[in-house]
């Protein structure tokens, strides 16, 4: 069957689970929203949803370098328990992340983070290339480009660096299915080799 793209999204939200789930639960119950969220629940897919309330407060700073030392990153990922933060599966999961910060730069870990300046600045060139158009026609574009920039510029909307049909945010909430803990991405940092530096070597 044909799936809906505002039906996946919806099972996303009201379950937690990852995309591929979310479109196999749908295929699986005929596009039933209710089946298929109980499909992901009989399959213990949607578990994870049920830690959303649940603090965070232990975790580890991952690190990353690369490019012969022209990129680093640092990365704070918070997870529930102490035994988690020092798990293998955990460790391995805040290199990957900082892996996808030095690869695919984002500005920021989720959307609500990007200020509303960024976001009407954004908006005022994607209208400005869209000139000429219907009116009707210029909002639908330009809120298209705003939801691409969105998945660029926003860590968990990104397309994860090693498979691209899934989001980083599938693949965190694929860790915290497997480690039964709340996993969150609390902040990172990234540095280039003479970024910001004008034509002088100084400060830009």
């Amino acid at each position: 069957m044909e799936l809906n793209a505002n039906q996946v999204k919806e099972l996303r939200e009201k379950t937690g689970a990852g995309i591929m789930d979310c479109k196999r639960a749908l295929s699986e119950s005929a596009g039933d929203l209710d089946k298929a969220a109980l499909w992901l629940r009989e399959k213990g897919i949607a578990a994870a949803a049920g830690r959303a309330g649940r603090v965070a407060s232990e975790g580890a700073v991952g690190s990353y370098i690369h490019a012969g030392g022209k990129i680093g990153v640092l990365i704070e990922v918070n997870c529930e328990t102490d035994f988690c933060a020092k798990s293998e599966a955990f460790q391995a999961l805040v290199k990957e992340l900082a892996l996808q910060v030095a690869a695919l730069n984002p500005r920021v870990v989720r959307r609500e983070e990007l200020s509303p300046a960024v976001i009407e600045q954004e908006r005022q060139i994607y209208t400005s290339q869209a000139e000429g158009k219907p009116a009707a026609v210029v909002a639908k574009i330009v809120d298209g480009k705003i939801e691409k920039f969105y998945k660029e510029a926003c860590l968990l909307e990104q397309a994860y660096a090693r498979d691209p049909n899934k989001t980083v945010n599938d693949l965190i909430g694929e860790a915290a299915l497997q480690m039964r803990e709340k996993i969150d991405v609390r902040r990172f940092t990234r540095y280039q080799m003479g970024e910001n530096l004008d034509a002088k070597g100084g400060p830009a």
